[in-house]
């Protein structure tokens, strides 16, 4: 009898090469397929000795050397890809069979395959893996959601998998339905909101202070020491000490100002704008890097109206402490927004969202991770039902701390000229939520007047109409 396999994957990129690799060296026999047959040896010569790793060509036997239930995850780009290859596997599967998508798909779509693969008898899960390359092979996050009797099937491998926090697996259940991709669409845009802050901090530092990628480094490097310490300021520490081996400047200086985006940023601004939730500062971030895409239009205005940056006249030393206090106020602020968009979702949608469970499997292995995230888990653990992160006493007291800090930031780059659209509207959407009095009273005295579309009293209940001018 030949040999069954716990787990299989479809498409043997690097993710899923690493999270395969990642799979056999904690004890699990794993098959790979795909249709290039140079993956399949590649998968076969980079495993781990000792380990049961095999990569095959036809769905034939990919599927018939799966122990059962099968147990198959899709790493392949998001859209038609995903469904031709359900397409492929479902004459070969068995009712009770178990299909994961990992890769980032549109939670409407997982929706959509839910449904069609249940009267099948097939289990179908949505689950987002966030760590990039190196947490796949050494432990992401993992954000599975769907068929509850189906997670239970996968638990114990994803929690082997995974990160590890204090000995806590980086994985948990993350709700009904397309929980799983929508918890990673969102973990995404709050990605997009943070890269933006942290590239206008380091523009407001190196080009408004005049402090040079040496000194990026050991300011970054205190910063992840410290309060801030996350993966993405570790990075960032790390990209500000790469050379160029072609000039022997530093790379950063090299790469062209013209971003790219996969589309999950754009996703969860255009479902937060259908839900009715406030995520401004994932917004402009999703917005500028497409304002970036427009390099030749900006080279036309910068000489169209002769832009010039302003050196920024502060104290050097005091600036910086102010930045990192800034860039963390406003670090505050996205993770706020996302989360506040996963509780809208959860009720609308109906996906029993833990919010406390998202930031604790967050906390390890993915990219947004932080130190941060520790006292957002203290939070959820304290109250689990917080419309909004902000209104924890705890993270009230940090916010307040640091807010002085972002207003002299915000203050000294649209006085230098220099585009820090993330730090402004987290600054403005701080503002906004912790007053009791917008001036939105004005704009719906205007909707009434030229609309007729009514308005509500401070001083009485009901609805009412004015014929304005009269």
């Amino acid at each position: 009898m030949s040999q069954k396999f716990d787990f299989g994957m479809v498409g043997l990129g690097v993710m899923g090469r690493n999270l395969l690799y990642n799979m056999a060296d904690n004890g699990f026999s794993v098959i790979g397929f795909d249709l290039d047959a140079e993956k399949g040896k590649e998968l076969e010569n980079g495993a781990t000795p000792g380990t049961t790793v095999k990569g095959v060509t036809t769905w034939e036997e990919f599927v018939s050397d799966l122990a059962t239930p099968r147990k198959i995850t899709m790493l392949v780009p998001a859209g038609k890809p995903v469904d031709s290859v359900i397409e492929s596997l479902l004459p070969l599967l068995e009712k009770g069979d178990i299909i994961i998508d990992g890769g980032n798909s549109h939670y409407v779509d997982t929706v959509r395959r839910v449904k069609y693969l249940e009267p099948k008898g097939i289990h179908f899960m949505g689950m987002g893996v966030s760590g990039g390359e190196s947490g796949a092979r050494r432990g992401p996050s993992i954000m599975p959601g769907g068929d509850k009797e189906a997670f239970e099937v996968i638990k114990p491998l994803l929690e082997a998998v995974s990160a590890k926090v204090n000995g806590d697996p980086c994985t948990a259940y993350m709700g009904k339905d397309a929980a799983g991709h929508y918890v990673k669409m969102v973990h995404n845009g709050i990605e997009y909101a943070i890269m933006q802050l942290i590239s206008e901090i380091y523009d407001l530092l190196h080009r408004g202070l005049g402090v040079t990628n040496d000194e990026l480094y050991e300011i970054f490097k205190e910063w992840n020491e410290g309060e801030l310490s996350s993966f993405l300021v570790e990075i960032t520490r790390d990209i500000f000490k790469q050379k160029d081996p072609e000039t022997g400047g530093y790379l950063v200086d090299y790469i062209l100002d013209k971003a790219g985006a996969k589309g999950t940023g754009k996703w969860t601004s255009q479902d937060a704008m259908d839900s009715g939730v406030s995520i401004p500062t994932i917004d402009i971030a999703v917005s500028l890097r497409t304002i970036s895409a427009y390099k030749e239009e900006r080279a036309q205005a910068a000489k169209l109206y002769a832009t010039s940056h302003t050196p920024l006249s502060v104290d050097k030393a005091e600036f910086i402490k102010q930045a990192g206090e800034a860039l963390f106020f406003a670090v505050i602020i996205s993770y706020a927004q996302g989360l506040a968009l996963l509780v809208k979702a959860s009720q609308e949608l109906s996906m029993d969202i833990p919010l406390k469970d998202v930031v604790k499997i967050w906390r390890g292995g993915c990219i947004i991770r932080s130190t941060l995230l520790e006292q957002y888990y203290q939070a959820y653990s304290k109250n689990p039902t917080l419309p909004n992160i902000l209104l924890d006493e705890d993270i009230a007291a940090l916010a307040k701390s640091k807010v002085a800090s972002l207003r002299e930031v915000v203050a000294q780059a649209a006085k230098s000229s220099i585009a820090a659209g993330g730090l402004q509207t987290a600054l403005a959407y701080f503002d906004a939520y912790t007053t009791d009095r917008m001036p939105t009273n004005l704009i719906q005295a205007q909707r009434d007047f030229f609309g007729s579309h009514t308005y509500q009293r401070i001083d009485k209940e009901g609805t009412f109409h004015t014929q304005w001018g009269k």
